[in-house]
């Protein structure tokens, strides 16, 4: 199998666990759970460390433009997500659904607000990761993996974070503002506590992909 074969099998895998951890993040967001009893945050938010882990993984091997395009086709299947929940939305229930109408619109109406504002914030958090992650690169000259991940991530995480949580909590009227401000702030917390206990992964997927890459090199070097 040749290189161009195995990044393309590579990008498609990180593709699809990318775009199916988006996509779940926006389904079940509208679920709130308490962290150790501190603080309140929708159950989506322990999925998208890993897509910004995964960020970072497509970064480092497919360029600005791998990540960029990724994240635009993200962006439209969410939107197509939106849609297809408010056509389901619309459609009345029969009298014998095990789901009713109002059941369905308190789970997805919620996951709406949360779509609305993940489009604005992944968009918006998407394009400053990828242009801090490679500042990073350049200022390490390609070393500490963990350094450019995890700075890009620390930054581009504070604008995802309290946007996607003011439009999805804040203007629909279930949070006080300063309620937002206290949730928005430990959900913060929250996710860099989660992408250092990360860095072992990437790490791990960096050694996996490379060897494998690398692999496709040797070969075509003998060839």
């Amino acid at each position: 199998m040749n290189l161009s074969k195995r990044k393309d099998i590579v990008f498609i895998i990180l593709a699809g666990f990318f775009i199916t951890n988006a996509i779940v993040a926006e389904l079940i967001g509208g679920k709130l759970v308490q962290f150790f009893g501190l603080f309140t945050q929708s159950i989506g938010i322990i999925l998208w460390p890993v897509v910004f882990l995964l960020t970072d993984i497509i970064n480092e091997y497919y360029g600005k433009s791998g990540v960029r395009k990724l994240t635009y086709i993200t962006v439209g299947l969410i939107i197509y997500t939106y849609i297809l929940i408010t056509i389901g939305i619309n459609m009345q229930a029969t009298n014998f659904s095990p789901v009713p109408d109002d059941a369905f619109k308190t789970v997805f109406g919620q996951s709406q607000w949360i779509i609305i504002g993940s489009i604005v914030a992944f968009l918006f958090s998407q394009l400053i990761d990828v242009y801090f992650f490679w500042v990073f690169r350049r200022l390490t000259k390609g070393k500490m993996i963990w350094l450019r991940a995890t700075a890009s991530t620390v930054i581009s995480q504070f604008f995802d974070t309290f946007i996607v949580q003011f439009i999805a909590f804040v203007l629909p009227g279930n949070w006080a503002f300063e309620e937002y401000l206290k949730n928005a702030s430990m959900g913060y917390v929250f996710k860099l506590l989660v992408a250092l206990a990360l860095i072992p992964v990437i790490y791990f997927l960096h050694g996996v992909i490379h060897k494998y890459i690398k692999t496709a090199e040797e070969e075509g070097v003998k060839n």
